[in-house]
């Protein structure tokens, strides 16, 4: 792969300034705060938040929200922590669950 296709490909997956929001499969407070403390030895700027939802519905549409904020995001490595911890992770879409 070139390297002027590698960096298209990062500035993709890196987002600057903002928020961006994952759904995991993360169910228990103790694998939240396990994935926090990952991503923040990796990443110490981010500010990073859970809600975790209790539903009967199976992942996608039962999940667990990360919220992530700082200046540069990449979400390409942050769903690749999670998942070698063994989690599902996504970006959020707008979808409707049934």
């Amino acid at each position: 792969m070139s390297k002027d296709l590698n960096k298209i490909t990062a500035e993709k997956t890196l987002k600057f300034g903002g928020i961006e929001v994952f759904t995991t499969n993360i169910q228990s407070k103790i694998q939240a705060e396990r994935i926090v403390q990952i991503l923040e030895s990796s990443f110490p700027k981010l500010k990073i938040n859970f809600d975790l939802c209790e539903t009967e519905l199976p992942y996608p549409c039962g999940h667990t929200i990360l919220r992530v904020e700082d200046n540069e995001i990449n979400s390409e490595i942050i769903i690749s922590i999670i998942k070698q911890s063994g989690f599902m992770c996504d970006i959020l879409e707008d979808k409707v669950c049934k």
